[in-house]
């Protein structure tokens, strides 16, 4: 198996769909906030609450992302062989958690 091959996005339709509904979802979101922002009038609390759904939004839909990888990479590295680079990949996305 080739390394792009290895690395390849393998996500469900399920997953996949729901990421992309999430994302589009998200995009709105963040269209809203930019709108926001061009209102003088709008508090600037309001702002910092659409940001934090924003950003549970993202968390979500890393979480979909990081479940299909730990399903689909992490437990079948040690059948894979490749058990020591899984482990620092997944450490360092962790990091950023």
């Amino acid at each position: 198996m080739n390394k792009a091959c290895a690395h390849a996005l393998h996500l469900d339709a399920e997953t996949r769909e729901q990421s992309r509904r999430r994302l589009l979802s998200i995009k709105g979101h963040v269209e809203g906030i930019l709108r926001m922002l061009e209102d003088e009038s709008i508090y600037c609390v309001d702002v910092l609450k659409q940001i934090k759904a924003v950003q549970g939004a993202l968390d979500k839909v890393g979480g979909l992302v990081l479940r299909s990888h730990l399903h689909d990479h992490v437990v079948t590295a040690a059948d894979r062989g490749d058990t020591d680079q899984i482990v620092t990949e997944l450490m360092e996305v962790l990091k950023y958690r």
